[in-house]
């Protein structure tokens, strides 16, 4: 709760000392409980658009949004953190006026916002989001635009993200898959989203081949996802295979065996326990697996 005594310009005062002290010891306290060192920075509007890829963009016009949707800028000042909490005394003047004048219920113009997702980043009122959460406040009244973006975000995403948002776009442009499956390949690491999309080329040109035509991306990538990437992710549910990261990566971690093994679907007990223990030992190369897996099916 805000402190009110009545002098609303030794209020404004002390909510941005507080609003200060607040973000230091919430840097301090991520740093005790070894969080990420960019979880409460400021996501840089440019810099998210970049890594999603941009569509296009549309007016929505007034609406009363979420606070703590608020996590950007598009200013490179970044003088606010990721909870719009000072991080530079330079703004003490003008954020003590516009809390002076909140204090006393005059009338703020409605902030500029872009949206992605249900993120939203300041075009124009930083000073007014600061304040509006210094005071307690839910929401505020904003004129939005929506940029649409190649691939989604969340309220988690941080600066760390962004690669690896990157290489998932990336991969999407080269692997253009319908919406339900693209939502299925999930990779935490950035650069297997390139080599899973070399992978899936190389098995459209091996398709075409023995078709003997020429299909576009899209059927490629349809087809892989249907003929490929399901049937093999079901059998390795069926052997509980999937047991360390996401179905990808457990795809991933079996794609060097295919020859090996899948193309012959012979799951028996022996093959099963030999994929096993060597899919859920961390650090195991794709290499060694193929031969160790070699070895022990001799």
């Amino acid at each position: 709760m805000a402190r009110d005594t009545g002098l609303p310009s030794a209020d404004a005062q002390f909510d941005f000392g507080r609003a200060r002290r607040r973000r230091v010891l919430s840097s301090l306290t991520a740093r005790m409980r070894r969080q990420p060192g960019d979880v409460n920075v400021i996501l840089p509007f440019e810099e998210v658009v970049a890594a999603l890829g941009r569509r296009g963009e549309r007016r929505l016009g007034l609406e009363t949004i979420d606070l703590d949707s608020i996590v950007g800028t598009v200013d490179r000042r970044r003088e606010f953190d990721r909870r719009f909490r000072p991080t530079s005394a330079r703004v003490r003047p003008r954020w003590e006026r516009i809390n002076v004048a909140q204090r006393r219920g005059d009338p703020m113009p409605p902030i500029d916002v872009y949206r992605i997702g249900d993120l939203h980043f300041v075009k124009d009122g930083h000073h007014r989001v600061s304040v509006a959460r210094a005071l307690g406040h839910k929401d505020i009244n904003a004129y939005v635009t929506e940029v649409l973006t190649e691939v989604g975000a969340d309220r988690a995403i941080t600066l760390r993200d962004l690669p690896l948002k990157s290489h998932q776009r990336l991969f999407h442009e080269r692997v253009p898959l319908p919406p339900e499956a693209r939502d299925r390949i999930q990779l935490s690491d950035e650069w297997r989203y390139a080599a899973l999309a070399e992978a899936v080329e190389a098995w459209g040109f091996r398709t075409m081949q023995q078709h003997g035509e020429l299909v576009s991306r899209g059927q490629v990538a349809e087809a892989w996802f249907e003929e490929e990437y399901e049937p093999v992710v079901e059998m390795l549910r069926e052997a509980d295979l999937i047991r360390r990261g996401t179905e990808t990566e457990a795809y991933m971690r079996v794609a060097a065996l295919r020859y090996l093994i899948l193309r012959t679907h012979e799951w028996d007990d022996h093959v099963i326990e030999a994929i096993r223990h060597d899919v859920e030992e961390p650090g195991v190369g794709d290499d060694t697996m193929v031969r160790r897996l070699r070895k022990e099916l001799r």
